[in-house]
């Protein structure tokens, strides 16, 4: 009985003490415990070697407000720009009538219709390449509706294909038919192919000229 006696009250003794010293880790150690439930993966969006699609997944959401990244996508001009939020830039230069055709190869103008070519300049701010080929027009009417077909024209063709590498600029063109009844104010929409489905398409309102 004595030794049952003494058994429980050491057991006794030691839970007092367990509980006095360690009552202010039980907190600490549920912290612990629940810091790994929330942890997420940590990414250095400020490396050169971070991919698109690691940038948008991982920080986007730390673009500054205050940037030009996706403020307005709908009622631009020509010579207006509009940033993706992984730092690709488009700006709508302008749409000219085109005219110099390669009689070698056939081309002439469309009757009843206006030949032009857009162009467009693109600046890679983000931090891998961006294929251009993700790239495509759409080319509306702006006064009384229809859609203008794409074409392509060899003098001065700059399509958009390839890939442009970080920190470059390049200038790029597609060419268009619009039969005249639509008249000549066109809106412009950049698509761009993406695994992100809320990715915005810029539209830009202007006039062909010449």
């Amino acid at each position: 009985m004595m030794r049952v006696r003494a058994t429980a009250a050491t057991a006794a003794l030691l839970l007092a003490a367990l509980t006095a010293c360690g009552g202010g880790d039980s907190d600490g150690a549920s912290a612990q415990t629940k810091a790994p439930a929330g942890k997420t993966k940590k990414v250095d969006c400020t490396s050169q070697t971070l991919d698109q699609a690691e940038w948008m997944e991982h920080c986007a959401d730390e673009a500054s407000p205050d940037s030009d990244t996706g403020a307005k996508s709908t009622g631009l001009t020509f010579g207006e720009s509009y940033k993706w939020p992984d730092g690709l830039k488009v700006t709508l230069v302008d749409a000219k009538v085109f005219t110099d055709f390669d009689k070698d190869l056939l081309e002439a103008p469309e009757p009843d219709s206006t030949d032009f070519r857009v162009t467009l300049k693109l600046e890679n701010g983000s931090k891998g390449p961006v294929a251009l080929d993700d790239l495509s027009l759409i080319v509306e009417g702006a006064t009384n509706g229809g859609e203008a077909a794409f074409t392509m024209y060899e003098n001065g063709s700059q399509p958009l294909e390839g890939r442009l590498a970080p920190g470059v600029t390049a200038a790029k063109n597609a060419d268009h038919v619009l039969e005249t009844k639509y008249g000549k104010k066109i809106v412009v929409t950049v698509q761009r192919n993406s695994e992100n489905f809320d990715l915005d398409f810029p539209e830009f309102t202007g006039e062909i000229t010449g």
